[in-house]
């Protein structure tokens, strides 16, 4: 469906009509094994849910769709995505380049988890690219992006670190989580491979774990394909549906997300209780023209560091009544969170570490006017 725009792939792309009923929607193959005809006689080359599923299958070519890419795989998590990725492309040896603002998971997945295996890492700031340059070594085989990144909303220029890394025979991956390819295609500008935790902007709804691969060409499909079946991390039927689901409303909704976001941010932004804003959508963002030229939105997803210091932002973080004070992002709600408690607990006392006194806002698709008049009260609780 690459003629069409992006919202109409959102709904269309691997969702024919059922041919024998003319269900609109596709079922959900709710089944663990698939009838042979005969021994290796394998229907649509269904035989065992690990090693495929026509509801993933369906979801897998969506996926596919959003990005531009080639092909997609569908996984149970976000970080099994990003494992299934790293051990089909890694050996023992191998060393990976990746931004000193990502996710506190996939660092906790490098550094903990891979690096007895032999792998090592390097973090380094990835809009300095002497920076970048200088941490490519012989080993490097994949510089691994996030932008926006989390949660300090930090923005790379992925066509340029792109031609950096390729230069050296690096793989580059860009999570696109936060922007989500309603807002940015990294494939087209020149990452190889794509991950998702398809449980926040994709699947929109905080009522379903996932995540995804998706591969500009078919170059690593078959090495990350058998990790996926080998190991087995992979998304349920019902997981793979509610995914689906959730990404027919997405160009919507993330349209929504991005202008409440915005919103929040200048209004925050002429708050004293806010020393700084982190929201590429503001012109006093220092990545601001860069997700201008590569964004088609700024997206639902920014971060307050409160004047006041680490007990105003935890207190901040507890006194708010729509924002839901609970990890995860990208669902219709809006949430609030302390990432040095929460989602980067993991990188304390690191390099990676977040500010004491940071906070981090999913913007929800709610009235922007209570958003904002939820804040307010928020600061006035903690002023009181």
């Amino acid at each position: 469906m690459s003629e069409h725009s992006f919202a109409t792939r959102a709904i269309h792309a691997g969702q024919e009509p059922d041919p024998r009923t003319g269900a609109i929607i596709p079922p959900i193959y709710q089944a663990s094994t698939h009838v042979q005809d005969g021994i290796g006689g394998f229907r649509e080359g269904y035989e065992y849910n690990r090693a495929g599923n026509p509801t993933r299958s369906s979801l897998e070519t969506q996926l596919a769709a959003l990005e531009g890419g080639a092909s997609a795989l569908s996984f149970a998590s976000g970080l099994a995505a990003e494992d299934a990725l790293l051990r089909g492309i890694l050996k023992p040896g191998d060393h990976v380049v990746l931004g000193n603002d990502v996710y506190g998971g996939t660092y906790r997945l490098l550094t903990r988890v891979l690096a007895p295996w032999g792998i090592e890492t390097t973090t380094v700031e990835l809009g300095d690219l002497d920076e970048v340059r200088a941490a490519i070594r012989p080993e490097t085989k994949i510089v691994w992006l996030e932008t926006p990144s989390n949660p300090l909303l930090k923005i790379v220029d992925i066509a340029v670190v792109a031609e950096v890394a390729h230069a050296a025979g690096a793989v580059v991956v860009v999570d696109n989580t936060f922007a989500s390819p309603a807002l940015q295609q990294p494939l087209a500008l020149g990452a190889d491979l794509v991950v998702h935790s398809t449980t926040k902007y994709l699947g929109g709804h905080s009522d379903v774990l996932g995540g995804a691969v998706v591969f500009g060409d078919d170059t690593h499909f078959d090495a990350i394909k058998f990790q996926q079946f080998a190991v087995g991390a992979v998304s349920a039927p019902l997981d793979a549906w509610l995914t689906t689901r959730g990404i027919k409303t997405l160009a919507v909704r993330v349209r929504q997300h991005s202008e409440n976001a915005q919103a929040i941010a200048e209004w925050a932004e002429s708050r004293p209780e806010f020393e700084r804003v982190f929201y590429p959508g503001l012109a006093s963002h220092p990545g601001h023209d860069i997700a201008a030229r590569q964004m088609s939105g700024f997206g639902g997803m920014l971060s307050l560091a409160l004047a006041a210091g680490p007990d105003a932002a935890k207190a901040f973080a507890e006194s708010t009544e729509i924002f839901q004070l609970a990890e995860s992002l990208g669902g219709v709600e809006s949430l609030i969170g302390y990432p040095p408690d929460m989602t980067h607990a993991s990188v304390r006392g690191t390099a990676l570490a977040v500010p004491e006194n940071v906070v981090r806002l999913s913007v929800g698709i709610e009235d922007v006017r209570d958003l904002i008049a939820d804040l307010e009260q928020g600061l006035a609780r903690i002023g009181s």
